[in-house]
């Protein structure tokens, strides 16, 4: 396959040859902690983008100069063929991806007083069908000889959210369409397998976001039983532990420092106070 030159740049190192990770959103956040966190493990990593094209470069250096190969691949998430065309750019520049880690989210806010077809459609584009169309891709890259044989089968982690097991009615459309890719997490890894293992990854509350001041976003951090929630090493750690999991399939690992068993009527979003 021949790649335009001007679809990505990739930045090389002479290593060994490695497994090869593609991540959605890896540019910012949590995306790039992700990246970073599998370059550190010995992947070779695609970082996907949106929007955020510098930071994905500067991804892309950071990866190199911890001695592993890296491409920044550009892809709007809501359009079919921009998804499809991931996972060959991916092999085409680093070779076949055997992970891939559904990270990017649309994250909207609307409820059931205001939802529209709009936002319903356009989250359910981005959170379940851009991770189904790569589940796809990358079923169909993985060769037939990984239903006999371990070493060459791949992974989809599919990023969720703990408030699926702590339901509130806020950010109505990104939580329908996270369940939905829930759901689709236990289908796809019955439809798939051998082949591909697909698992869930749920974090609690990370970054601080939106209007969140510091002291909000330390205040509803504080508020789990552990007395923290999850932060960026904790997913980190648990997205290689699923990626190299070999016997965990079709199930969800929750990582939220037990945010989901503290009952909230309302987004932690809003935990905002001063």
């Amino acid at each position: 396959m021949t790649v335009p030159s001007d679809t990505f740049a990739v930045h090389t190192h002479p290593t060994a040859v490695a497994r090869v990770v593609l991540i959605t959103g890896a540019a910012r956040r949590i995306g790039r902690a992700l990246a970073l966190g599998f370059a550190n493990r010995g992947w070779d990593v695609a970082v996907h983008y949106g929007k955020s094209k510098a930071e994905a470069d500067d991804v892309v250096a950071e990866i190199a100069a911890l001695g592993r190969r890296a491409v920044a691949l550009q892809a709007d998430l809501a359009v079919e063929a921009e998804v499809a065309r991931l996972v060959p750019d991916c092999t085409a520049a680093l070779g076949r991806p055997v992970c891939i880690v559904n990270n990017a989210s649309q994250f909207d806010e609307d409820t059931a007083e205001n939802i529209s077809y709009e936002y319903l459609l356009h989250h359910t584009a981005v959170n379940l069908g851009a991770p189904l169309v790569l589940a796809r891709m990358l079923y169909e890259a993985t060769p037939e000889a990984a239903r006999s044989d371990e070493t060459q089968r791949a992974v989809v982690i599919n990023v969720l959210d703990q408030k699926l097991y702590n339901m509130n009615p806020d950010y109505l459309s990104y939580t329908l369409s996270k369940a939905a890719l829930q759901t689709a997490t236990v289908a796809l890894a019955q439809a798939l397998a051998p082949k591909l293992r697909v698992v869930g990854l749920a974090p609690g509350l990370t970054l601080q976001s939106g209007d969140q001041t510091p002291e909000g976003f330390a205040e509803a951090h504080r508020v789990t039983p552990l007395g923290r929630a999850s932060r960026p090493e904790d997913i980190v750690a648990a997205a290689l532990y699923l990626a190299e999991a070999g016997g965990v399939t079709g199930t969800t690992l929750v990582v939220d420092g037990g945010q989901h068993l503290v009952p909230s009527p309302r987004d932690v979003m809003f935990l905002t106070g001063a």
